[in-house]
């Protein structure tokens, strides 16, 4: 590279910012026509409908941890590849105390009141307005000023350059850590305090409040749509492959929501055997089933998860037919187990002994089911792998901190919202199953709130049972 097109990185102030090798030089006269003749104003937000819930929540936070200090950032971009960063996502729990999704944000909780420290939009008086890549607005977009932030989520928001005074005061102060290396590095780690805020932070998500319950079913909503959208482009994928299917999902993700909540699975023929199958590089063969596990994220970041498993030719063979019913007998006798006051396990063990049964019936035990049920044995789970449910919210396995007391060994309250998703998995090289059955893998998957009195679906509208299954298809194919 000559001289004429090397950089340093830094304005004119000396403060660094992001550019890049290959970015032409700028000259100081240059420099100096840009940061000038610029309109600019605030926007006039109106407040974010997250706010008044988000203070209530802050609220619950400070009262159990009264007289500390509570750290929260929202992280800062990460590299995807050399100079090319990932679409930012703000952290979880960062955003669901304060509804803040813009990057190197901390929110501070202390003495019950709490302060947004952000990085607002790079002033028009400045080289980084026009040449910085990560924040400068002619490169990435507006960012909202600390006005904007502050009236859209009812926050006090001041500069993210402010954080390390703050930090630097006396005082318990517990980080949620692994979240952003330079906020870990201001605040001297105490693994057993900061562990414990994660947990209660994580803890205070298993009930969702009535808006959580809006958004998820909304994203339930969408992630419906983007199933239609897959059935009716079955015969593209038959041409070009799971991955057709992967980016018609994706589509209608971005299309109405903010993004997919994970990794589309499209498992054809025997990749459905693969439970995380998220490579979607195989071929969608008629005749073959597909396994569609996908979720839409919506904009404030609550996502569905849901799986169907489809006739690639829209009817099930009768192997397939049988091997699916039994696996929507299983996932119906889960929802059905769903209630208050049951044991988070309920829907799994209640699953689990459809399926075991239903592998007896087989004759692919190598004991009867209630020996293979038995928590000394559990032979039956080479066939079904996994546990049929995990929280569900603004992660797609939510509350993952939580403690097993409140969670996995915890009970069920209303309020809740969980996956129920058996499934039979048999691979290709399985020598104990006949070979007619290798390489079929089936899964059924919903989204289901714990009701005062029961289970609610919030993925309902898409349909589960095999007939039904195939008059969806027959209806949307195109």
């Amino acid at each position: 590279m000559s001289d004429e097109t090397e950089i340093r990185p830094e304005t004119s102030a000396g403060e660094e910012f992001h550019t890049e090798s290959h970015d032409p030089s700028v000259s100081e006269a240059y420099s100096r026509f840009m940061r000038q003749g610029w309109g600019d104003r605030e926007l006039d937000l109106p407040p974010h409908p997250v706010a008044s819930y988000a203070a209530a929540r802050r609220q619950r936070l400070a009262e159990a941890f009264p007289g500390e200090r509570l750290v929260l950032p929202a992280g800062s971009f990460k590299v995807r590849s050399y100079d090319t960063d990932y679409r930012f996502r703000s952290d979880t729990a960062h955003t669901y105390f304060c509804g803040n999704q813009t990057s190197d944000a901390v929110l501070v909780v202390a003495d019950g009141e709490s302060v947004l420290y952000a990085r607002p939009r790079s002033g028009r008086d400045t080289d980084e307005f026009f040449r910085d890549r990560q924040y400068g607005e002619l490169w990435v977009g507006r960012r909202p000023s600390l006005k904007e932030i502050s009236d859209s989520l009812g926050l006090e928001v001041r500069h993210i350059d402010e954080l390390a005074g703050e930090l630097e005061k006396t005082g318990k102060t517990r980080v949620h850590r692994g979240v952003s290396e330079a906020v870990d590095h201001l605040v001297a780690a105490d693994e057993s305090r900061d562990a414990d805020f994660a947990r209660v932070a994580s803890e205070m998500r298993l009930v969702k409040d009535e808006w959580e319950i809006s958004e998820l079913q909304t994203a339930c909503d969408i992630t419906t749509l983007g199933f239609v959208d897959a059935a009716g482009e079955m015969d593209r994928a038959v041409e070009f492959g799971e991955r057709w299917i992967e980016g018609t999902f994706f589509r209608r993700a971005r299309a109405m929501g903010n993004d997919i909540g994970y990794d589309s699975i499209v498992g054809g023929g025997s990749h459905a055997t693969t439970l995380h199958w998220i490579e979607n590089s195989g071929r969608i063969v008629p005749g073959e089933m597909v396994l569609l596990d996908m979720g839409v994220e919506g904009h404030n970041l609550y996502t569905a998860d849901v799986t169907r498993t489809l006739p690639v030719n829209g009817t099930y063979s009768p192997l397939q037919r049988e091997l699916y019913d039994l696996v929507y007998a299983a996932q119906e006798a889960g929802i059905n187990a769903v209630k208050p006051g049951e044991p988070f396990v309920v829907a799994h063990n209640a699953a689990m002994d459809v399926l075991a049964h239903g592998l007896e019936s087989l004759k692919l035990l190598p004991c009867s089911a209630e020996e293979a049920l038995d928590p000394d044995s559990g032979v039956y789970s080479r066939w079904t792998l996994h546990g049929v449910s995990h929280m569900l919210g603004m992660d797609v396995h939510d509350c993952g901190q939580a403690a097993p007391e409140s969670y996995k060994k915890g009970t069920l309250a209303e309020g809740m919202v969980l996956t129920v998703e058996p499934g039979l998995y048999f691979q290709a090289d399985d020598l104990l199953v006949p070979e007619e059955m290798r390489g079929i893998g089936i899964r059924i998957e919903d989204d289901i709130l714990v009701t005062a009195d029961g289970a609610k679906n919030l993925s309902g509208a898409l349909p589960r049972t095999s007939s039904d299954v195939e008059e969806w298809m027959a209806a949307n194919r195109r």
